[in-house]
């Protein structure tokens, strides 16, 4: 009967505490931002960013020298694709550069004025790309449209010269090799659909963590000793209880946003969505639990409510580039994705584009479930630990 009645007493403490951590969610401003509205807002604010994937009408200025119809072909050729705009007719290179560093124009086009005259003696001709690379999307659409449009321009010449008889002939010269390029798992090829996912999960991570450690700097300071816990409640009183009570809260919390990041925010703007959702949930149940147990072993660090910001914040862009999303991970120095072990973000970030953006299977992610899983594990030890510290230094001066 006593063990009953000892279970009793521990699901009884780990209610209390959860429902004391829910008031501190509702009650205090700065923990509600990060905990519900930042989960909320950011996803969307992102997402409409991005939303139009690629860039479009990117403005350009042309300097052309050649002064010929086929130089006026290919800078109509150009003009009239989506991605480029000839906004500006430039005399010289000097003048086309003042408009890039005034950001008038993200590119230059530079016809040099032998351009006519090399086509028409067989001989090969060039036209100058200079690109601003402050913006990859722009040098992206500056440069892949100076080259379609050139090889383009050139086909036509070519048939022009072959003297065919047939369409199928000239079909043949101006493409002997056709290659169907085919865009797997990002068909408009975006930078929303190849970046976003990962940045979502990112936000997360560091909206739980934001949470934890605004809370945690919230006891501090309304604890008279310092102390993440009170030295006066008789409910706190086992590491374990605290810490289940606390992952409770955050749990239930962080279950309602990973569900409205991972699931709504890819149908609302269209991102690719190709999981199924018991893959989803076997990701993101060790990946949140993983992420609050985290955020509880970091929040010993924080002695002031604004410290969480500044340290969260800080390493949310490296952490970005560690997941190997935006940076090739076989370009990562080994001591830095050592490092990237550290942090949930990493795997969890890679398993939810493999199983949501690629249709991976659970069997496919296994690996980073179950380091996941390890993390959790490891950081609910480390965060028991903490706890276990404030406990007994809370009860050191509840007797003093």
């Amino acid at each position: 009967m006593s063990i009953f009645r000892k279970l009793k007493e521990h699901f009884v403490d780990v209610l209390y505490i959860w429902r004391q951590e829910m008031k501190q969610v509702v009650m205090d401003e700065g923990v509600l931002m990060f905990l519900v509205v930042l989960p909320l807002g950011y996803p969307l604010l992102y997402s409409w960013i991005y939303n139009n994937e690629a860039l479009r009408e990117t403005p350009v200025a042309v300097v052309d020298q050649s002064h010929s119809a086929l130089s006026r072909q290919f800078i109509y050729d150009c003009d009239a694709t989506p991605d480029v705009h000839v906004k500006y007719y430039a005399q010289d290179l000097d003048e086309a550069r003042s408009l890039v560093s005034r950001q008038l124009v993200k590119g230059i086009y530079l016809i040099p004025s032998d351009f006519a005259d090399r086509v028409n003696r067989g001989e090969q001709a060039t036209v100058s790309v200079y690109c601003d690379m402050s913006l990859m999307l722009a040098y992206k659409s500056v440069y892949q449209t100076a080259m379609v449009e050139s090889m383009r321009l050139g086909a036509g010449i070519n048939i022009k010269r072959a003297g065919n008889y047939t369409k199928h002939e000239d079909a043949i010269t101006a493409q002997p090799l056709i290659v169907d390029g085919i865009a797997m798992y990002n068909p408009l090829g975006g930078y929303g659909s190849c970046v976003l996912p990962a940045v979502l999960m990112l936000i997360l991570q560091q909206a739980i963590a934001l949470g934890i450690g605004m809370s945690a700097g919230t006891a501090r300071e309304r604890n008279r000793n310092g102390l993440l816990i009170p030295d006066d409640d008789p409910h706190y009183r086992g590491a374990y209880r605290i810490v289940w009570g606390k992952a409770l809260c955050y749990g239930m919390i962080g279950a309602v946003a990973a569900a409205y990041i991972s699931m709504a925010i890819p149908h609302m703007f269209s991102f690719p969505q190709l999981g199924d959702w018991r893959t989803l949930l076997l990701m993101l149940l060790p990946y949140i639990m993983a992420s609050i147990f985290f955020g509880m072993t970091v929040s010993c660090l924080v002695r002031y409510r604004e410290n969480v910001m500044l340290l969260m914040v800080f390493v949310s862009v490296p952490l970005l580039f560690l997941t190997g999303v935006s940076w090739p991970q076989s370009s990562i120095p080994s001591y830095w994705q050592g490092v990237s072990w550290l942090f949930p973000s990493t795997f969890g970030v890679r398993a939810f584009i493999r199983a949501n953006s690629m249709g991976a299977t659970v069997s496919q992610i296994l690996p980073e479930i179950r380091i996941l899983w390890i993390q959790a594990a490891a950081y609910l030890g480390m965060a028991c630990l903490v706890y276990r510290y404030q406990f007994r230094m809370a009860r050191k001066y509840a007797n003093d």
